[in-house]
């Protein structure tokens, strides 16, 4: 995870402040170790703030056959900010939401609304892979011109 984070971490820029990293907390009761995983590698290699602020608010489906439109509709309202940011915590303080792959960016951006709700200001996600644009739910890429 370490090699990985480092490659990661390569492409990101320099902010003033160092990022404050927001795991997404899985729905599944095994949960999800990725994104926490990630979290750790980045406080170590960069010493960025690691701080748990996400949870959720209501299950919802699984993803993996749903397109863009449901997926939307599925995650929408799916997070909780646990809290603000204290007296001068989120001024100038960039945020990043860290999860394991990025599809539709539903995910993203109900955990990006949550915590802009009470005040943090999203900047970015960090996710370990991204799904192949245009590709149908059967993996091909779309027939035709």
């Amino acid at each position: 995870m370490g090699a990985l984070v480092q490659v990661l971490a390569e492409g990101l820029p320099r902010w003033r402040q160092r990022p404050l990293v927001v795991p997404v907390p899985s729905w599944k009761r095994q949960g999800n170790p990725l994104p926490a995983l990630v979290c750790r590698q980045l406080v170590r290699q960069l010493g960025y703030r690691r701080a748990d602020l996400l949870e959720r608010s209501r299950p919802v489906l699984g993803q993996h056959h749903l397109g863009r439109a449901l997926r939307l509709a599925n995650q929408e309202g799916a997070f909780r900010c646990r809290r603000g940011p204290r007296l001068g915590e989120a001024l100038g303080r960039p945020v990043l939401i860290v999860d394991d792959i990025l599809t539709s960016g539903a995910t993203a951006c109900s955990a990006a609304r949550a915590l802009e709700s009470l005040g943090w200001q999203v900047v970015g996600l960090l996710c370990l892979a991204r799904t192949p644009r245009g590709r149908s739910r059967t993996g091909r890429a779309p027939s035709g011109p």
